[in-house]
């Protein structure tokens, strides 16, 4: 018997977008990078199961929200969430934070239990394996379903060929139909009856009917084509200056290297080949003997080395910034050094002139106009100013040069 071709909406999105990264993805099995997106969007998705368990007596508190977030979000590192830094994840958390607060604020008035939530399908139809997750799933009586999508990227505005998906499977499942009538045994067929979007950031529901018949035939017919082409190994690549510039794969697609790909595959791709061997088995290569180091080859490694202290410092101190904030720690202690977390305040002037208006209206002007190294700098520079004058100031001036060394890495 023929094992029916494991399936998804998500799988449907990369092959249109591209034959040749889904057979990277699904056919060599080579994981892609680690999406910041991604991460925000699973924990959000996380915490509306949490608010919304069907099997919960009482809606949780946005108190008691939030901690579960919190706990979600911590699971993982930054660079697990796929976020470039410590400070772009604390955008993100603060972020989460801001939606499920102002969620609870506009619909904690109005909760009501779901008939599903997350709730994870696998229909057998049309020689398929359709993989679905309800985000959630609400009864309307009379054997009709709202299914309704939670979104998190930036887009409000999205076509709803993911919901034809969807109506398909409610529409079809066995198991949805068993858990309807398991709530209202009556039901001898189960409809959709209303379908959304729900892009939580904005806190906006994108609404749309239940398609008609006729339209979702032909969503399923090219469906069904796209799953024809990939039993058929056609995997021809795409290209595109948008899809290609951002994908995983790029330096090993035929179209940036000219030859098909022949590295690894399977759930193993991703650790190197070299790595299987033992290492008694591999033979030792000669090394041969280091030629001395001139002082200029001396000067660039340490240059290096320096760049790479800083880069270091810098990391590591805006995650123990961040973690002691997290923690709300003034002071904490390792095992030889102390960090104290301080505030420093700043002010910045919105608009230069009024604020010297002001200074000059209060008789304080002559205050932020006294002499300083850099004002008088200024005045030795101001071709305004007489050189009889600047023959003054320089006697009262003495010039030094300083050393000034400038680290930066390499483009």
């Amino acid at each position: 018997m023929v094992k029916n071709l494991s399936f998804s909406y998500s799988k449907l999105g990369m092959y249109k977008e591209c034959p040749q990264k889904y057979k990277f993805r699904y056919v060599h099995m080579l994981p892609e990078k680690p999406k910041y997106y991604f991460a925000f969007g699973t924990a959000l998705h996380a915490v509306m199961e949490f608010i919304f368990n069907p099997q919960r007596p009482e809606f949780p508190s946005l108190a008691e929200a939030l901690k579960f977030f919190d706990s979600e979000w911590s699971k993982t590192t930054f660079e697990q969430k796929g976020y470039a830094s410590v400070e772009k994840e604390l955008e993100g958390f603060a972020e989460g934070r801001r939606i499920l607060e102002t969620y609870y604020e506009k619909n904690e008035s109005s909760f009501i239990h779901p008939l599903s939530v997350e709730m994870k399908s696998t229909l057998e139809t049309d020689g398929l394996s359709l993989v679905s997750i309800l985000d959630r799933m609400d009864y309307l009586g009379d054997g009709k379903i709202k299914i309704l999508d939670y979104k998190t990227g930036k887009t409000v505005q999205r076509e709803p060929t993911q919901l034809y998906m969807y109506q398909k499977v409610v529409e079809t499942s066995p198991v949805i139909k068993a858990l309807v009538q398991s709530k209202d045994p009556s039901v001898k067929e189960v409809r959709v009856g209303e379908m959304s979007f729900y892009h939580l950031p904005t806190l906006t529901e994108l609404k749309f009917e239940r398609a008609p018949d006729k339209e979702i035939f032909t969503f399923w017919q090219g469906v069904l084509d796209v799953a024809d082409n990939i039993r058929a190994g056609k995997f021809d690549p795409t290209p595109g200056e948008t899809q290609c510039k951002f994908c995983d794969y790029r330096n090993l697609c035929p179209v940036f290297t000219g030859k098909e790909y022949d590295g690894p595959s399977g759930y193993g791709a991703h650790k190197k080949v070299e790595a299987v061997v033992p290492p008694a088995l591999k033979k030792p290569a000669t090394v041969p003997a280091p030629l001395p180091k001139s002082e200029t080859d001396e000067l660039s490694e340490k240059i290096d080395r320096l760049g790479e202290l800083l880069d270091e410092q810098h990391r590591l101190e805006q995650e123990i910034i961040a973690l002691m904030q997290k923690n709300k720690f003034a002071r904490h202690f390792g095992k030889v050094f102390t960090a104290e977390l301080t505030e420093e305040e700043k002010i910045n002037l919105t608009d230069e002139e009024k604020v010297v208006a002001l200074l000059e209206k209060l008789n304080l002007l002559n205050k932020v106009l006294a002499p300083t190294r850099t004002t008088v700098a200024r005045l030795l520079d101001d071709d305004t100013v007489s050189a009889q004058d600047k023959a003054k100031l320089q006697v009262l001036v003495k010039k030094l040069k300083t050393p000034r060394l400038i680290v930066e890495k390499q483009l």
